[in-house]
């Protein structure tokens, strides 16, 4: 029972020694984690707009072509109906 008393002692007193220690160490991870993580979000985002430009593009081309399309099948089927 004494031994139980004096480990719960000893951890107790090593945990509120190293508890400054630990939180500056906490704190100084949470700030690289939380920048490392707004860089890698950044980043995310910057692909994801070039992407969405570069979609937005293809379908403007794709969309002109279909309108080409669409004005000459218009302006053969006007001559077919004059035949």
């Amino acid at each position: 029972m004494k031994k139980v008393i004096l480990g719960l002692a000893v951890m107790a007193a090593v945990l509120v020694s190293c508890k400054d220690e630990t939180k500056d160490k906490v704190e100084e991870t949470t700030e690289a984690v939380g920048a490392e993580v707004e860089q890698k979000m950044d980043t995310a985002a910057a692909k994801i707009d070039a992407a969405v430009d570069t979609a937005q593009a293809k379908a403007g081309e794709a969309m002109e072509k279909v309108a080409d399309k669409m004005e000459e099948s218009a302006a053969k089927m006007k001559e077919a109906a004059k035949k």
